[in-house]
């Protein structure tokens, strides 16, 4: 009876051939680039390693800032409404 389950070393196999595969595509892509193309792409990945790491390690930082602030800060006064309701002068008002 065959089995329909593959073993452990075929799948890596299988996902080893597929790294390989894509590796190849991207070298002859990179071969048929012309250079400033190639340029602009080396730019434009340094740029994407080296901001997107940056603003998302500043997220986390001022994310966690803001709980540490709201967890130990001070307590909030209780706040004034913006205006004050209209006071009853007519009969029967406080005087």
């Amino acid at each position: 009876m065959k089995t329909i389950n593959k073993t452990f070393t075929e799948t890596v196999r299988e996902a080893a051939n597929a790294v390989l595969s894509v590796g190849r595509h991207a070298v002859r892509r990179l071969g048929r680039m012309s250079w400033p193309a190639l340029l602009a792409l080396c730019v434009m990945l340094a740029l994407l390693l080296t901001i997107l790491p940056l603003a998302l390690t500043l997220f986390v930082i001022f994310l966690l800032a803001k709980l540490v602030i709201g967890a130990f800060g001070t307590p909030h006064a209780p706040r004034r409404p913006l205006h004050e309701p209209p006071q009853d002068t007519m009969h029967g008002g406080a005087q």
